[in-house]
């Protein structure tokens, strides 16, 4: 079953989401993160949020120890994310998700 995972990164900015992503070698949008199903990003009044949804609750642990935590710590984002889980019940993604620049749809 699927996992998303909603990401509140308070005092972050969009600037700061795009560096992390260069970081992790997804800016281009041609490659994503193994279990990765969908992603998108988001400013917020206070900071940014991220969504994900993932294959496995250990896909996204993992990409988000060794990735998400450190690169977030070297841009200066100033705290951890607020992590909110949800089991997936349905996912949909239609053909011009993957038209859009740096979809991960395929």
């Amino acid at each position: 079953m699927a996992v998303a995972f909603k990401m509140k990164f308070e005092g972050a900015t969009l600037e700061q989401y795009d560096r992390v992503m260069e970081l992790m070698g997804l800016d281009q949008g041609d490659t994503s993160p193994d279990g990765a199903i969908f992603h998108w990003v988001a400013a917020t009044d206070d900071g940014i949020v991220v969504m994900d949804v993932w294959e496995t609750d250990e896909q996204f642990n993992k990409f988000a120890e060794e990735q998400i935590g450190p690169y977030t710590q070297q841009v200066g984002i100033p705290a951890p994310p607020k992590v909110t889980r949800f089991e997936v019940h349905n996912t949909l993604v239609g053909d011009a998700a993957a038209a859009q620049p740096g979809s991960f749809a395929r």
